[in-house]
């Protein structure tokens, strides 16, 4: 899942990131809604994190602009202000959802879990192809029913190459999926992950290479 987490706090946006990242996120950071709208143009992302009070362009313009771009992201919006009337506003303004601070750090993870569900199309809850069984909720590999131990990394760019069914996945959308914006877009990182996840995987080799293409399963 790709998040964006839009947070003027730097303090607070920070400690989301990390924590989103850690459930095995994407995850990418603007500390004002011009730095949010710009990021948004050229990266479709699952979930935004948006607070409402920012600066230079507020977060209700930001989620003005999203809906009037059609975006496909869904919002859910943070503010200090927690009573009905904002909540509702909030809502009406695009915002899928609505979380007032301070908030559990659990919530938010259960909330963008949610939201990313509903931004994704339908797919069956268990993915299986090859003898490889997936499943993303108990972030669970088994082949031949043999459970796999995968780092977070090797389960997310398993799950890419399994929700492709059998498409050429490339190197740059598996590093959009599995990674967030600070990856260097000449990195081995894909490579090597791959290495290790074949490794794991076992025989016989399911993943195959396209050369200047991508990756297959």
């Amino acid at each position: 899942m790709r998040v964006l987490v839009v947070e003027d706090e730097r303090v607070l946006a920070d400690a989301i990131a990390t924590g989103l990242r850690r459930e095995a996120m994407a995850v990418d950071v603007a500390y004002d809604g011009a730095a949010a709208l710009e990021k948004t143009g050229y990266i479709d992302y699952d979930v935004i994190v948006l607070d409402r009070d920012l600066p230079k362009v507020h977060g209700d313009q930001v989620a003005r602009e999203l809906v009037t771009q059609r975006s496909g992201s869904r919002i859910i919006m943070l503010t200090a202000a927690g009573d009905v009337d904002d909540k509702v506003e909030g809502l009406e303004l695009g915002a899928d959802d609505y979380l007032a601070k301070p908030f559990a750090f659990l919530e938010l993870v259960a909330r963008v879990r949610a939201l990313g569900r509903r931004s994704a199309p339908p797919l069956p809850p268990v993915l299986e192809r090859a003898g490889i069984r997936l499943d993303p909720g108990k972030r669970l590999v088994t082949r031949d029913d043999k459970e796999i131990a995968l780092t977070k990394k090797e389960f997310a760019v398993l799950e890419e190459l399994m929700r492709a069914e059998g498409a050429v996945v490339s190197q740059e959308d598996l590093l959009d999926k599995a990674w967030d914006e600070h990856i260097d877009p000449f990195t081995n990182v894909v490579r090597v992950t791959m290495m290790t996840l074949r490794k794991k995987l076992g025989e016989p080799q399911v993943i195959e290479t396209v050369p200047g293409v991508g990756y297959r399963l």
